[in-house]
């Protein structure tokens, strides 16, 4: 049978069809509503609040393909198989069918004639081996049994190989079974297994059973509603399907992969995935048109990952410009999928070829600065690292790596101090923020966010209907609104808007949910400004007859509850981009 990653995510979403469950669009990539992670990286979190217990528009039984970045595993990037950008198959119960019903879905769709028609004994298993906070997943490990799968093929690990969350403080989490694709290589250890980074196991599929929620106290709760939450790797998966050693050799980075061997003239297998991974990650995140590069959050992983690349091109001997024409490569093979890379294709190319030109005129410099510094030097201080970051555009990773390869120690601490000093940046919140994390569900951020929706209306009120929203940002102590607006605003425009507020929490307005079609939204005039991540049914949130909005939630239940809503700051964030920032006061 001949593969294609086409044809894997049709089968993947038939087959969940014929399961009842419906199918939802890719969420964007810059989440929505949640402060603790700079990019969605996994498919459960647009979902979070439904996880929770929420219900959603479209039912207990939910599956998609989902465009997810992470960056935690960035150093592995350049072997057979880790990935900065990749896409998701996921499915999901939200608390309707748990353990028994998804492992004998997965090995269904894994190993049936009509669907993968895999060799089941190449498939391996493992599971959570349990701890003092959780015991041995015995439901799991018993059902593995039960369906056939011999137990010298399941494996039983600890928490930090078979356990899913919360990556933030508190939150859902629980075990999951994982199972692995024998490739057929020769074991590189005895003590090779299923986990291990040699590349002779494929993790194709991921089962997480959500049945606990992590307090502040350090406590594992049961969850009243238990979820299922399960992953498939679109990259890895139709690798092992195709029988390649490595996903850089997939239809995903053919063409790029070619076009690096025709710009260089050193190759190098590593550099060239590295290059390829970074910049197919670029081209995503700048085809949502949300993000440009900078020194900040989101702009600054971008810009570092597009660095990196540019990095390594000069490793395999490519000395001119080059990113554009990589990015035209990920465009031409993706943009019939994903649309937005093609209606955004000006804005994806100019930033790519605006970047690194930036960067190309200070990387030589910056490459002979470092060698004069570490000539001597066995360890290189945080001031150091800080001019090559400052004068010289090194994100602080690229200088780790070129110490790293000299064998040569960077102090952290004191770049990052350095940074907070000129930036106020400190490590500690750029750490947060480049971890994985949970939608915050705080009774603060729920107040903040019900106020953005009273915030967008009295802002188009006085301002007229060019308001849309562009993102918001929320946390416990604040929200910030991205909208469209090209002319200044008055301070006196301002304190309307935020005297309309205040009017509608004064008069305790209910906040309605109804769950209904987008066509039938429009109809009723609520506001939809995301539609391209929108299912058949959706959840619109009326707030009186003051606001009406397309939003997954969740909400407050009175405008009561929110106390004085106050604007501390209004700023221009980009041609035509606005930004506000504001508070609730009990």
């Amino acid at each position: 049978m001949t593969w294609s990653h086409e044809k894997l995510i049709k089968l993947f979403l038939n087959y969940f069809k014929e399961k009842n469950h419906k199918i939802i669009p890719s969420a964007s990539l810059i989440p929505e509503n949640d402060s603790s992670v700079l990019f969605t990286t996994a498919g459960m979190h647009p979902l979070v609040p439904f996880l929770l217990g929420q219900p959603h528009p479209m039912g207990k039984r939910l599956a998609n393909v989902q465009k997810c970045l992470r960056t935690n595993d960035i150093d592995e990037v350049g072997d057979d198989c880790h990935l900065t950008f990749f896409l998701m198959l996921g499915n999901w119960s939200l608390g309707d069918y748990f353990k028994k019903e998804a492992i004998e879905m997965s090995l269904e769709f894994l190993m049936g004639r009509k669907w993968l028609n895999l060799d089941e004994k190449k498939l391996y298993i493992t599971i959570f081996e349990g701890d003092k906070d959780a015991p041995r997943d015995e439901e799991s490990l018993r059902e593995w049994k039960r369906i056939g799968i011999p137990e010298e093929r399941i494996f039983l690990n600890p928490k930090k190989d078979n356990w899913w969350g919360p990556v933030g403080a508190t939150g859902p989490c629980g075990p999951d079974t994982e199972i692995f694709y024998d490739t057929g290589k020769k074991k590189c250890s005895p003590d090779c297994r299923p986990g291990c980074n040699c590349g002779k196991y494929f993790e194709i599929w991921n089962d997480v059973f959500m049945e606990y929620f992590k307090t502040k106290e350090g406590r594992y709760d049961k969850l009243k509603q238990k979820n299922v939450d399960t992953g498939m790797g679109v990259e890895r998966t139709i690798a092992a399907l195709q029988g390649k050693e490595s996903v850089y050799e997939t239809e995903f980075y053919s063409s790029a992969m070619k076009k690096l061997q025709e710009l260089g003239n050193a190759w190098n297998e590593r550099s060239a995935r590295i290059i390829s991974d970074h910049l197919r990650s670029a081209v995503f995140v700048l085809g949502e048109k949300k993000v440009a590069p900078s020194n900040m959050d989101r702009g600054y992983v971008l810009r570092r990952l597009i660095r990196r690349a540019i990095r390594h091109a000069r490793l395999i001997g490519i000395k001119a410009n080059f990113c554009k024409e990589i990015g035209k490569e990920f465009i031409k093979s993706e943009g019939k999928e994903w649309p937005e890379l093609k209606e955004n294709k000006e804005f994806v190319l100019s930033e790519l070829e605006k970047e690194e030109e930036k960067f190309s005129q200070t990387l030589m410099k910056g490459l002979k600065i470092f060698s004069q510094i570490t000539e001597k030097n066995k360890n290189l201080n945080g001031k150091d690292a800080f001019l090559l970051f400052q004068s010289y555009g090194f994100p602080l990773e690229i200088t780790m790596e070129l110490a790293k390869e000299k064998g040569i120690k960077v102090n952290e601490k004191e770049f990052w101090e350095e940074l907070k000093l000129h930036q106020e940046i400190s490590r500690k919140a750029t750490e947060k923020k480049f971890k994985s994390g949970l939608a915050d569900q705080s009774e603060e951020t729920i107040a903040l966010h019900t106020a953005t929706h009273l915030l967008h209306s009295a802002l188009r009120k006085v301002l007229g209907e060019e308001v849309k929203q562009k993102g918001s940002n929320i946390t416990p102590e604040r929200l910030r609104f991205d909208f469209s607006y090209s002319k200044n605003i008055s301070p006196e425009q301002l304190n309307e808007v935020e005297k309309i507020v205040n009017e509608q929490i004064k008069k305790g307005l209910e906040v309605k949910k109804e769950e209904k079609s987008l066509d039938e939204a429009r109809k009723e005039k609520a506001l939809a400004f995301f539609e391209e991540k929108y299912g058949e049914k959706i959840s619109v949130y009326s707030i009186g007859e003051f606001s009406k909005e397309v939003c997954a939630g969740p909400h407050i239940k009175n405008t009561r509850e929110l106390g004085k809503f106050r604007i501390t700051k209004l700023e221009s964030i980009g041609t035509g981009i606005k930004r506000i920032k504001a508070v609730l006061k009990k």
